[in-house]
C-alpha cells in the first residue's frame, strides 16, 4: 500500500474514486484496493468459512457456497493451512516413535522453545505473583474500569491473597462522563497524583470492548517514575499492533494466542519479562521446566532457575497446541509487524469512513437508525477493531448479520465488534459488510 503512504484513508479512497470515476462508496474502490494490496496472498494461508457452515447462517437470505464475511478475529482467529499438516507431522510421530519424540525430529517437544521453531515465548503464568509486592503504604494496583473479567478477578484475587481489601486496593480508572475511552492524559494524572500509593499499574494493551490502544511507552514512563512496576495484558495487541515492549522498558506482559495470533481456541499463552529482571525477579511458583535445561535431569531437586521468563516455566509446552501457532507465527514472519500495520491502518479507515458515510447520524432523518463509533478516532490510539453503538437494539442488529453470513462479536451491553485483521481480510470484506449491515438494519425496522 506504499502508493498511499502520507494520506489518510479518506484521501486514498476519494483518490481512487476520482480515478476510477465512480462513488467513493463503490465495490470498485474495495476492488482497486485489494487489487494494490500486496499483502492480499496471505488471505490464501488460511481457511474461511463458508455461509452454509455457520450454524445461525439463513441459506434463504445468501448462498450457502460463498465464504463468510469473517470479522472476528479479535475472538478467535482463522485456522491457518498448515496447522493441520504440522499436527498430523506429531500425531505420525507420537504413533511411529513415542517417547523418542521428545528429542528427534523439526519439533523435539521437550524443548521446543529453545529451536529457532517459535519466536515468542510461550508460558501460562500469572506474573502478578512476583510483580505485585504490597507493602501498608503501596498497595494498590492501577487498571482500568471494565477491563476484561480475567484481568480484573485476576487482579481483585491477587489482592486478597496478599491480605489487602480490594474495595481499598483496587484503583479502577473510568473515562469521563459523557466519554466512551480514556484520556492518556488522565491516566498520567491519576498515577502522578496516587503513584506513592500504587504497588503495580496493569493496564490492557488494546482495551477488548472500546478497541482504544494505550500509550503504552507513556504509561510506563509514568508508572516507573513514582516507583511503580508496570504491566500489561496484551492479548487484544499481540499481532494487532507493533510493540516494543523491550525498548519502551515494559516490566511484565502476558498475552493469549488464539486471536490475532491464530493458535486455535485454548492456544498457549505468551508472556514477557524485562532482562532487568533477569535476577532480581523470581516465579512465586516453581516447575521443573523453569531449572536450567544443563542440569534440569541430574533430578538432584536443587533448583538451578533459568533467568528471566524462562524460569517461570512450568514444563513442557504441548506439542498439538505449538503447531497452529508455528503455521501461524510463520505467515507473520513473511509479512512484518510494519506491513501489516500499515494495512491495517488503511483497512479500518476504510471500515470508518464508509460506517460514517452511510449510518452517521442525520438530524434531519431522526428516525433513521444510526451508528455511533465509541473506538478513538485518532489511528495511533487503536488497533483494527472498531467499536459500534446502536440506535436500536444491538441484540436484534446482531441476530440479522449473523443470518446473511456475519461473523463478529457482539458484547453487552451495547456494543457490535468489527475487527478487519489485515493478515488476511480485505476491503472487499469490509464493503460486503458495510452492505450487509444495511440490509440486516432494514430488517430490524420491519
Amino acid at each position: 500500500m506504499d502508493q498511499f503512504a502520507g494520506l489518510t484513508p479518506k484521501q486514498a479512497v476519494e483518490q481512487i474514486a476520482a480515478l476510477l470515476g465512480c462513488s467513493p462508496t463503490s465495490a470498485e474502490v474495495a476492488s482497486y484496493l485489494d487489487t494494490h494490496d500486496q499483502l492480499s496472498h496471505l488471505r490464501e494461508e488460511f481457511l474461511f468459512p463458508k455461509n452454509a457452515e455457520l450454524p445461525p447462517s439463513d441459506l434463504s437470505l445468501i448462498d450457502g457456497s460463498k465464504e463468510c464475511i469473517y470479522l472476528v478475529g479479535n475472538s478467535l482467529g482463522l485456522q491457518p493451512k498448515m496447522a493441520r499438516k504440522y499436527l498430523e507431522e506429531e500425531l505420525d510421530k507420537w504413533a511411529k516413535t513415542g517417547v523418542h519424540g521428545h528429542t528427534e525430529g523439526s519439533r523435539p517437544w521437550a524443548d521446543i522453545l529453545h529451536t529457532s521453531l517459535l519466536k515468542v515465548k510461550t508460558c501460562v503464568i500469572v506474573l502478578q505473583l512476583s510483580f505485585y509486592k504490597p507493602t501498608a503504604t503501596r498497595h494498590k494496583i492501577l487498571l482500568e474500569d471494565k477491563a476484561f473479567p480475567s484481568d480484573h478477578y485476576a487482579v481483585e484475587s491477587q489482592i486478597r491473597l496478599r491480605g489487602f481489601d480490594p474495595e481499598q486496593s483496587m484503583m479502577l480508572l473510568s473515562p469521563r462522563p459523557g466519554e466512551d475511552t480514556l484520556r492518556t492524559e488522565d491516566i498520567l494524572e491519576a498515577i502522578e497524583k496516587e503513584g506513592e500509593s500504587i504497588a503495580v499499574v496493569m493496564f490492557s494493551g488494546v482495551q477488548y470492548y472500546t478497541g482504544q490502544l494505550f500509550d503504552m511507552a507513556a504509561i510506563t514512563e509514568a508508572g516507573q517514575r513514582k516507583g511503580c512496576y508496570v504491566g500489561f495484558d496484551c492479548a487484544h495487541a499481540a499481532g494487532n499492533a507493533e510493540l516494543k515492549l523491550h525498548d519502551w522498558g515494559v516490566d511484565f506482559a502476558c498475552w493469549c494466542s488464539y486471536k490475532y495470533l491464530n493458535s486455535g481456541a485454548g492456544g498457549l499463552a505468551g508472556a514477557f519479562i524485562h532482562e532487568k529482571h533477569n535476577h532480581t525477579i523470581e516465579p512465586a511458583l516453581m516447575g521443573w521446566w523453569g531449572h536450567d535445561l544443563k542440569s534440569r535431569f541430574q533430578m538432584n531437586n536443587v533448583m538451578q532457575l533459568q533467568p528471566g521468563v524462562n524460569g517461570f516455566r512450568l514444563s513442557n509446552q504441548p506439542i498439538l497446541l505449538v503447531c497452529p501457532l508455528q503455521a501461524s507465527l510463520e505467515v507473520f514472519n513473511r509479512a512484518g509487524m510494519a506491513a501489516l500495520r500499515r494495512k491495517s491502518l488503511l483497512l479500518t479507515g476504510y471500515l470508518e469512513y464508509l460506517i460514517q458515510w452511510f449510518y452517521r447520524k442525520d438530524p434531519a432523518c431522526p428516525h433513521k437508525p444510526h451508528v455511533r463509533i465509541i473506538t478513538p478516532s485518532d489511528p495511533r490510539q487503536r488497533g483494527c477493531q472498531l467499536s459500534f453503538c446502536f440506535s436500536v437494539p444491538i441484540g436484534k442488529v446482531f441476530q440479522e448479520l449473523e443470518k446473511r453470513g456475519v461473523a463478529c462479536d457482539m458484547r453487552e451491553p451495547s456494543v457490535l465488534r468489527v475487527a478487519p485483521v489485515p493478515l488476511y481480510n480485505s476491503f472487499s470484506d469490509v464493503h460486503r459488510f458495510v452492505e450487509t449491515l444495511g440490509c440486516a438494519l432494514n430488517a430490524t425496522q420491519q
